[in-house]
């Protein structure tokens, strides 16, 4: 993770620059300082690979700050920030090594641009400085990281095209080089395969390796022009597949999808990867999507589309039998038009993965589905795929109940530590970030009673242990646990304990 420090007097400069940056740059960890002596210590211990400069500052100047810290570090870069009328000390700030300027006020585009390159130098300056073996671990680690980051954009929905096209230039990737994407069905294991998946791939090279999503660990290869495509990825799944030794378990399988022309067409050759990765109860370990069996695509793709569109509502909202009848009416359409079990099988299963990558991106750890075995008729296909849309349907209810009991949990410490306030469902709701009527039902449902109730009792249990002190009068315990009217506490008190304050406390003095 490369990290920018922003040097600033005025705090409202240096939030408006940190939002800019952590918006465009999501990666990039930003740090702050408000004078040039605090830039100088942070440079000192910290070592930031950029930092933004202000020039005007009082005490130490970001000029004299610019120029002691490079008598120390001659690695970091640094970006100028000045007014239009100090444009002679810029001059001076380039003679001493900074990179580049920006002025006040900047536009966010500028700044994105202007640090964006840099960001780029540094990246550049940091290979060639990779002489020592040490250096050049840190530099895989980072571009490991990169390239994980990069394949997860390109293959999936939350892109972010000004964080793509950095990462692209930073790996020196060429747009235009053929691809296809080969996705790794992996077993669930404590010895973790990704190291060694990764160590295999990067003796072959010529790819980006995604994170592990569930079970599935995409990568993006580039074509080998001087091999055929089907010698280049069958090397490829060979190689991969010699980790399998060490893990001897269900699902160790690779899709390959079609080669495409361009880097921003690979999504398409992952949903193809997806398909052929469903093949993995046959006997072989990898399939190419050319050889699968393709029925009434065009209608499969649409129901898929809808049911995707409508798949996160239904999952937020726990319609687990509207999502139950739509998928078992795939598995009928198919049966109907006399799809082979196989195919019927693998279309099924993309739905369900469907349905895991959305609980996932909701939060809710779900490992992609598998059928146990190939499925001998169409009954059994129905039957499996309740079961694996139950297993599905238990994580989310799970998740939910420990959600709602957090939820609950949360309440309750809120309202004993704030018993002697005012304390309404709206308080509640703003403080939670629930909506007021869902915090009553909750209450009421996992608790038995409502949120007064609870309130009343927490004051009562307080008021009990000031009792304890026989120098506290009854007023002044009234009014410390939130009531104005002592005779109104009294009253609530004895509904509660069945004798007054007054008796109460004298009794627990023997009097």
């Amino acid at each position: 993770m490369m990290q920018l420090l922003i040097v600033d007097d005025e705090q409202i400069e240096r939030e408006g620059m940190k939002f800019i940056l952590q918006k465009s740059f999501p990666s990039l960890e930003v740090l702050e300082a408000r004078n040039g002596k605090m830039a100088i210590e942070i440079a000192k211990t910290i070592k930031p690979d950029l930092i933004l400069m202000d020039i005007k500052m009082p005490g130490i100047s970001g000029l004299e700050a610019l120029e002691r810290i490079m008598e120390f570090s001659t690695d970091i870069k640094f970006i100028m920030v000045t007014a239009y009328d100090t444009f002679d000390y810029m001059r001076k700030a380039i003679k001493l090594g900074a990179s580049d300027y920006l002025l006040k006020p900047s536009k966010a585009a500028d700044i994105v641009e202007t640090v964006g390159k840099v960001l780029k130098e540094i990246v550049v300056d940091k290979r060639s400085r990779a002489a020592s073996k040490r250096q050049e671990t840190v530099i895989q680690k980072t571009r490991s990281i990169i390239e994980a980051d990069l394949v997860t954009q390109l293959l999936f929905e939350h892109v972010h095209e000004v964080n793509v096209d950095l990462l692209i230039d930073m790996l020196e990737i060429d747009r235009n080089h053929e691809v296809f994407v080969m996705n790794v069905l992996v077993p669930d294991s404590s010895d973790h395969p990704y190291p060694l998946i990764k160590e295999k791939v990067s003796e072959l090279g010529n790819c980006l390796v995604g994170a592990l999503s569930g079970n599935q660990l995409p990568i993006i290869v580039f074509r080998d022009k001087n091999v055929s495509f089907r010698f280049q990825a069958t090397s490829f799944a060979k190689k991969i597949i010699t980790v399998k030794q060490h893990h001897e378990a269900l699902g160790w399988f690779i899709g390959i999808g079609n080669v495409y022309s361009e880097l921003n067409q690979v999504k398409k050759s992952y949903q193809e990867s997806l398909v052929a990765a469903m093949e993995y109860l046959s006997p072989a370990k990898y399939r190419f999507y050319a050889e699968i069996e393709i029925v009434e695509e065009d209608f499969f793709d649409l129901r898929l589309t809808t049911l995707k569109k409508d798949i996160v509502d239904q999952i937020k909202l726990g319609q687990w039998e509207a999502i139950r009848t739509e998928v078992l009416s795939l598995v009928q359409f198919f049966e109907q038009q006399g799809a082979s079990l196989v195919y019927s099988q693998q279309r099924i299963l993309e739905v369900l993965w469907v349905v895991s990558r959305v609980l996932n991106d909701l939060g809710i750890e779900a490992k992609s589905p598998l059928f146990a075995f190939q499925t001998i008729d169409y009954r059994q296909l129905r039957m499996e795929t309740g079961q694996l849309l139950d297993l599905l349907k238990q994580k989310h209810i799970h998740y939910y109940q420990q959600l709602e009991a957090d939820n609950v949990q949360q309440i309750k410490q809120y309202i004993q530590a704030h018993s002697h306030e005012e304390i309404s469902l709206e308080t509640l709701s703003v403080e939670m970030g629930l909506s007021p009527i869902y915090i009553s039902k909750l209450f009421k449902e996992k608790m038995g009673i409502n949120y007064i109730d609870f309130l009343t009792e927490c004051r009562i249990e307080k008021a009990k242990k000031l009792m304890q002190d026989p120098r506290r009068s009854i007023k002044e315990i009234a009014i410390e646990v939130g009531y104005h009217e002592p005779n109104y506490f009294s009253k609530v008190f004895k509904k509660m304990v069945h004798v007054s304050p007054k008796e109460y406390q004298n009794a627990i003095h023997g009097k």
